[in-house]
């Protein structure tokens, strides 16, 4: 049954109602007025998680992926109302994703080899309260990935969201403490408060009980995160390109670009932030994706306006314009096209404002190269080293491995949308911290355990 937008709104009025009535946020769990009590929460749950058996924490698991599929919906909606970002189906379709892919204990092994000397065990053991920090892009979903990864490997975890999107940030930690104790495990294995600032997250990262940061979000938190002088594990920006090159099927790869850059509007990190196609091949990408993707051809006029209208007399983001559609986009300069415009393209140099930016939008600049060397040294500079994400369109192997090569990225999805690389019509699991800056990659719950040793000498060697 589909949630209608007064529905929602009831739903927000109800969370923030409760949060008004007591201490700890008006019975809502795991969320408190203050951060130390929330991480002392978090401290006296974790002792309990700790102890537990792998299959006890796979039943928790188990409950917060029927939980999330139940209120996919709903968190979506809240999201974008929210923070005006995004769109609602896209949304969903995350919030499903996180439910069923994202890992669980399977992903904390043990391994162990024998010999003369006896027997040696290096097995995946909690820090204990991780401190994390999320970002208004993916609010909800951020929280429910990390708690599920987090508390696979006997974590428990403590959130700062972004201010811009704290009630759905909210809501999804009422939802894990409530999957939580539905399964028989303890309240508090996530918490946060009610009005993150600065001053929390300060406190956070300073605590005496937090011995892992993870930051999502830009430059700035992740820098903050790096400077605190513990463990930090940090996913910051990325500018990705994809590359087409003439060997590729270019219709194909038109309708791959277009469909990766605009879903949930282009707020995923790894979505395709710039083209750069080969001069053979380039004009006939374009058809392709102005006849057939429902691209949108702006003038150099229209691109002045834009350049104006999503960024500051500073170059930053105009952050009223992050997550906007397309359609959206050009009605705020003054350009009114049908429903069917997802996306606006244009011809440009690797230097252009909306080129050389992360704009986090449904606007994808194209640069023309001379050969494919030419594409691959544009590519490797539009990337600007974050060592995040690119993509490539080739049927060429020799040149797909150069490419790969050259950039250096946590992700690399080839002949297929950015959205491939998290289990959308691709292999593997998702995740929305994707750990570029620390090396880390891809997070998972064995992200965020510690390796232990255990050796047995000259004993348990029986061969």
């Amino acid at each position: 049954m589909e949630i209608t937008e007064s529905q929602i709104r009831n739903i927000v009025g109800e969370v923030m109602a409760k949060m008004q009535m007591s201490g700890n946020a008006g019975g809502l769990h795991g969320v408190f007025s203050d951060m130390n009590t929330a991480i002392e929460n978090a401290k006296e749950a974790q002792k309990q998680i700790r102890v537990m058996s792998m299959d006890q924490r796979e039943k928790i698991i188990t409950s917060m992926r029927g939980k999330i599929k139940e209120n996919a919906e709903t968190m979506a909606r809240m999201g974008v109302e929210e923070t005006g970002m995004g769109n609602v189906g896209d949304k969903i379709l995350k919030h499903l994703l996180v439910a069923e892919k994202t890992p669980g204990t399977e992903d904390i092994v043990t391994t162990a080899w024998s010999g003369d000397r006896g027997l040696t065990l290096v097995e995946m053991g909690p820090f204990g309260v991780i401190g994390a920090i999320t970002p208004c892009t993916n609010p909800s979903e951020t929280v429910l990935c990390n708690t599920m990864g987090m508390l696979a490997g006997g974590n428990t975890v403590v959130f700062n969201p972004h201010p811009q999107a704290i009630r759905t940030s909210i809501y999804a930690v009422n939802l894990l403490n409530e999957a939580s104790l539905e399964a028989g495990g303890p309240d508090n294995i996530a918490c946060t408060v009610e009005k993150p600032t600065l001053d929390t997250s300060a406190v956070m990262m300073k605590h005496k009980d937090i011995p892992l940061l993870v930051a999502t979000g830009g430059p700035g938190v992740v820098t903050a995160v790096l400077s605190s002088g513990k463990r930090g594990i940090g996913a910051g920006a990325g500018n990705p390109p994809a590359l087409v090159d003439e060997t590729a099927d270019v219709r194909k790869a038109a309708e791959d670009i277009v469909n990766g850059c605009t879903f949930d509007n282009n707020l995923p990190c790894i979505a395709e932030k710039e083209v750069v196609a080969v001069d053979a091949i380039c004009d006939e990408l374009m058809r392709y994706m102005t006849r057939e993707q429902g691209c949108y051809l702006a003038s150099k006029e229209v691109q002045e306006k834009l350049i104006a209208t999503v960024l500051n007399e500073k170059g930053a983001l105009n952050r009223k314009c992050v997550g906007r559609s397309a359609k959206v986009l050009l009605a705020m300069v003054g350009v009114e096209v049908p429903d069917n415009i997802r996306c606006i393209i244009f011809e440009g140099e690797k230097e252009h404002p909306l080129i050389r930016e992360e704009l986090m939008m449904p606007i994808l600049g194209i640069v023309r190269a001379k050969d494919f060397k030419d594409a691959v040294e544009q590519a490797v500079w539009l990337e600007h080293g974050n060592r995040h994400s690119a993509h490539i369109h080739s049927k060429n192997v020799d040149r797909i491995t150069e490419y790969a090569r050259a950039m250096d990225t946590a992700i690399l999805v080839k002949n297929g949308p950015s959205y491939a690389a998290l289990g959308f019509g691709g292999e593997g699991f998702p995740t929305f911290t994707i750990a570029s800056r620390t090396g880390e990659g891809l997070t998972s719950a064995a992200t965020f355990t510690k390796r232990r040793r255990c050796t047995m000498s000259d004993s348990l060697c029986i061969r």
